[in-house]
């Protein structure tokens, strides 16, 4: 059985030193994911693995860190708030140096994965508590500060990333996490105490856990891996993905089940309206946030001919207006009586975002970066208007460990979002550039009086270069081609912010769905 025990406690005096820990342990899970990825390629040469294989060190830390999420409530009730996020530091930690100190792909793979299971808590564990150990008229601010501290971490990733692997090697990109996670795990451990509420799990639902890890573990397979094994042709897909479709049903069965008397993860949480209403955005945010990241670098250095530095820099001011609008989005919501109705800042978000995709989505071959500038300002902007809000509607209802299980959902939600984002983008990307390369193709034969204008026009240039005739006209040729190919790639890009446009619209649903949240209450914990 689950019982819980609700007392009434004075609010925790070191709640801001524990703020600080909580953000810190955040910003090390973001950080590490984005500055890892930078430096793949060092360790496949380092290593002498195949770009297959390096892969592995990214979609063994998702796998795990994804069959964890939803089962973070749960881990915090059977060994404690304070000791299982403490734990998972220490061995975010661990992981963190024997990652640095590999001498093999297959040590580095284990220990990314021992690390995805640790990370898991950083973020939900720690969003969970903050919501709890901080007034309900605070947490506009605090979810602000928190969501700041979570955004500069990806803005700065790549730049500190790229960095250190140029100047040291791809082994301090792990072992950078060792003081941070030190500093946080001192003012965690020291100043957090268990929840006001208490929880005695009984039976421990290894049914339950068994049909989750694996249902999420294929499911998360299939995604990160079916653009790269042309998706249904190939077994290794087709087989994960059956795995996963009979038992996450399962799951929910076992889940439900009126005997289950302790189950891993409370589902009958999401009779909540708002936090089912919430859990849809972020998937949708998950979607859109993570596949607007995965598709303009490409657009930007494939068509717009930008390096990865100037990439970088084209983003630097959408990822400041984000935390400016974040901040200035808490300010809003802070107090005992909210300034405005977060409902109405989720709109505007979403009507930001919306825009900025549509702008990319109309963007031509021949763009600069001043072209994308004012898309991407109204993107970050959208995106600091959305989290906090989001945030604050998703729990103004849930009480006392229905919050963990929320945070667990929320961010497993906007993690699976991503994942699906990436995996669509990337075959539905790669699918309009070969149409799109086909129709231009067709345009071009023997005899096309358009063609010959062309290539005469860019032949008669070259000549007057110093090419010869065959020459010139070979390359014209070639740079004929390389026209047609940019083309397509820019068509194919379009279409996919367009399709992220198209998604973000079928949020309007869950907008509705949401109430206005109540008036402030009091904290559900504190010490």
């Amino acid at each position: 059985m689950v019982q819980v025990l609700e007392e009434s406690e004075p609010l925790n005096p070191a709640r801001w030193l524990i703020l600080v820990g909580l953000i810190l342990a955040a910003v090390m899970e973001v950080l590490d994911t984005t500055i890892v990825n930078v430096s793949l390629p060092q360790m496949a040469g380092n290593l002498g693995a195949t770009t297959e294989e390096i892969g592995w060190v990214s979609t063994g830390y998702i796998l795990s860190n994804v069959i964890v999420l939803p089962l973070t409530a749960w881990l915090a009730s059977r060994f404690g708030r304070k000791n299982y996020l403490g734990g998972s530091i220490l061995l975010f930690i661990l992981a963190s140096f024997f990652c640095g100190t590999s001498g093999s792909l297959g040590a580095l793979i284990f220990w990314r994965i021992v690390q995805g299971a640790g990370g898991a808590a950083l973020l939900s564990t720690a969003q969970a508590t903050i919501r709890e150990i901080f007034p309900k008229e605070q947490q506009g601010l605090v979810q602000s500060i928190y969501v700041l501290g979570i955004i500069v971490a990806p803005t700065l990733g790549p730049t500190v990333g790229g960095w250190i692997t140029d100047n040291y090697s791809w082994h301090w990109n792990f072992l950078i996490n060792l003081p941070i996670g030190a500093i946080a795990f001192f003012l965690v451990f020291n100043f957090l105490q268990d929840s006001a509420y208490s929880m005695k799990v009984g039976t421990v639902d290894w049914t339950g856990i068994g049909l989750l890890g694996a249902g999420l573990g294929c499911l998360q397979y299939v995604l990160e891996e079916g653009n790269a094994k042309a998706w249904f042709d190939s077994a290794n897909i087709v087989y994960p993905f059956i795995v996963s479709c009979i038992t996450l049903p399962l799951f929910v069965w076992w889940e439900l089940r009126p005997k289950n008397v302790s189950p891993v993860v409370n589902l009958r949480v999401l009779k909540n309206r708002d936090l089912s209403a919430g859990l849809v955005l972020f998937l949708v945010l998950g979607f859109g946030l993570y596949g607007g990241v995965f598709l303009y670098p490409m657009f930007a250095q494939g068509v717009m001919h930008l390096t990865p530095t100037e990439t970088g820099l084209t983003l630097l001011p959408g990822g400041i207006a984000t935390g400016l609008a974040a901040i200035i989005c808490g300010r809003m919501l802070n107090g005992a009586t909210q300034r405005i109705d977060p409902r109405a800042l989720i709109v505007t978000g979403l009507s930001l975002f919306l825009g900025s995709m549509l702008v990319l989505g109309k963007l031509p071959s021949s763009a600069g970066s001043d072209n994308v500038q004012s898309a991407l300002l109204f993107r970050g902007l959208g995106l600091g208007l959305l989290f906090v809000p989001i945030n604050l509607a998703a729990f103004s209802s849930l009480k006392g460990p229905e919050i963990a299980q929320g945070a667990g959902m929320i961010n497993l939600c906007r993690q699976l979002g991503g994942s699906f984002g990436i995996a669509v983008l990337g075959s539905f990307v790669t699918n309009r550039m070969a149409m799109s390369r086909t129709g231009l193709v067709d345009h071009i034969y023997a005899g096309n009086p358009a063609l010959e204008n062309k290539v005469n026009l860019i032949s008669h240039g070259l000549m007057a270069k110093g090419f010869n005739l065959e020459a010139a006209k070979q390359a014209a040729y070639s740079i004929v081609d390389r026209s047609v190919l940019t083309e397509s790639s820019t068509i194919a890009y379009n279409s996919g912010f367009m399709l992220i446009a198209i998604v973000t619209i079928c949020t309007a649903p869950a907008i509705l769905a949401l109430r206005k949240p109540q008036g402030a209450a009091a904290p559900v914990d504190a010490h």
